[in-house]
């Protein structure tokens, strides 16, 4: 059996990073966990070969190669995964498509002609069962919850890692907290799976018997979620490998901000190699963090615990919603006084919209305020928000018209760089150093540092930086290429932004 693992394009978005990957000379952020996993559940007597679209144009002889095509795809994804999916059709091959896509979402897609729904490890044996069977089914799904640590390590071998510039692992799925715009607790849970730490350790070291990415991203939803396995079980065994290699890439994962309570966690966390985190902040109003369900982000000072978490280590990336209900005409302004004075360098905006799965677009569909279908782009929302629309689609855009301005990233970048760094670690991070280090170096002056219409910034930046904190030079390279990221990300938002008002006359 011959099977052709495809994993769809990635839209120009801020987690994709594509401008930032063309200066450091990389094909794509990150490799397609999903598919991996997929390739080690399947039997090992079938052939297999991995397309990732981010990476490689789809060669049609791979198509005819291939028995069966297995698509998955995050709803980000949804329109390259329907591209995909029919060009694969085009050439008379059964197309088997899973992940939170498809979970969602699958009678949207009537060309594809088996559904692996749900959690694989439960789902996908069943459809290979029925498939040698000669009996397949169309839709395999399921309720129950898969047991990680039985979980399969991923294949690595199947493509090049590096054309990547992270590597990625996951440790837990599952999240205690209810954030009605969220669907993790609908695909994963709220009591958050983990895999065993000797699982992980195992998965890092075949990583680096591949490759030597920039860095590894822990893919968990919330990672501290279970607290306690990841005190007593994960952590101590990272730090223990990393003291155990001369080298290692640094960790990035995604928390909740109720890390910055938690003196020891935040320790093990920057003992283990843990240096980005991405906290989901949403709003600076009250009503909405209350409305929304974000009980973690009550009855604290964000901007206090974000300032915390920067001293003792770490680089926040923060995101953001606008457009609640409870949201009011100064929020904007509010959003981005708190980003500037933040050191929030990596913000992430979005206007407010209703994934299926969650429970904001079951209350929506309920109030008969869903407009049009899903869709991940920036300007667009698939609701009827209270505020005027207009309004929300203009304040939206004051606000990355501020805060993606190189002026401005050159300002949060100087307030982080110049307060962080004052933290102790057991494990400094060493990063074997590699020519395609001087290759992204030379990609990033150029792009950020010449071609870039930020470039006075960058290198006002990069002076002041290396004159009064020349051990965070590192951290203000990258920031000077994020000012060439955004900008590019901004042109972008703006064709989409004058698509989308064109439709209110008013706008004009």
């Amino acid at each position: 059996m011959n099977i052709l693992l495809l994993y769809p394009h990635m839209p120009d978005t801020f987690w994709s990073m594509q401008h930032f990957m063309k200066m450091v000379s990389k094909k794509s952020s990150y490799p397609p966990l999903g598919l991996l996993t997929v390739a080690r559940i399947l039997p090992d007597n079938w052939n297999k070969k991995l397309v990732d679209l981010n990476v490689t144009p789809l060669d049609p002889a791979d198509v005819e190669w291939a028995d069966y095509v297995f698509v998955s795809a995050m709803n980000v994804q949804r329109k390259y995964a329907h591209e995909a999916i029919l060009e694969c059709k085009k050439h008379g091959k059964k197309v088997v498509a899973g992940g939170p896509l498809f979970t969602h979402e699958h009678e949207y897609f009537p060309e594809v002609d088996h559904f692996v729904l749900n959690e694989a490890e439960i789902t996908l044996p069943l459809f290979v069962a029925d498939l040698t069977n000669g009996t397949p089914k169309r839709i395999y799904s399921s309720t129950e919850f898969a047991d990680m640590s039985e979980a399969v390590l991923p294949d690595w071998s199947l493509l090049d890692l590096k054309k990547y510039a992270y590597a990625i692992v996951q440790y837990s799925r599952g999240c205690p907290y209810m954030c009605d715009f969220c669907d993790v607790t609908t695909l994963f849970g709220r009591r958050p799976r983990t895999k065993t730490a000797q699982q992980i350790i195992r998965e890092l070291d075949e990583i680096l018997a591949t490759g030597d990415p920039m860095m590894i991203l822990f893919a968990d939803d919330n990672l501290i979620g279970n607290r306690r396995d990841l005190k007593n079980n994960l952590l101590p065994e990272l730090i223990k490998w990393r003291h155990a290699r001369k080298t290692a890439p640094g960790f990035a994962t995604q928390v909740t901000i109720n890390l910055a309570d938690d003196e020891e966690m935040m320790k093990l966390m920057i003992d283990a190699g843990f240096r980005n985190i991405f906290v989901g902040i949403e709003s600076t109003d009250i009503e909405s963090l209350e409305a929304c369900r974000k009980t973690q982000n009550l009855k604290r000072s964000i901007s206090g615990d974000v300032q915390l978490l920067q001293k003792k280590g770490f680089i926040v990336t923060g995101g953001f919603i606008v457009g609640f209900d409870a949201d009011k005409e100064t929020i904007f302004d509010q959003q981005i006084d708190f980003i500037q004075e933040s050191g929030i360098v990596m913000a992430t905006v979005n206007v407010l919209k209703a994934p299926p799965g969650t429970e904001l677009y079951d209350r929506m569909k309920k109030e008969n305020r869903l407009v049009g279908d899903f869709d991940f782009d920036e300007n667009k929302t698939n609701i009827v928000t209270k505020m005027d629309t207009l309004i929300l689609y203009n304040g939206y855009k004051k606000i990355l018209d501020t805060i993606y301005d190189p002026q401005k990233v050159y300002e949060r970048s100087r307030s982080f760089l110049l307060r962080y760094g004052n933290y102790s670690s057991e494990n400094p991070l060493q990063r074997k150093f590699l020519f395609e280090d001087i290759l992204a170096l030379l990609g990033i002056i150029y792009f950020a540092g010449i071609a870039g219409k930020g470039r006075f910034y960058f290198w006002k930046l990069m002076i002041e930086i290396a004159v009064r904190r020349k051990r965070n030079l590192t951290n203000a390279l990258f920031f000077g290429a994020l000012m060439y990221q955004f900008q590019n990300l901004h042109k972008k938002f703006i064709e989409s932004y004058n698509q989308v008002v064109s439709a209110y006359p008013k706008a004009a």
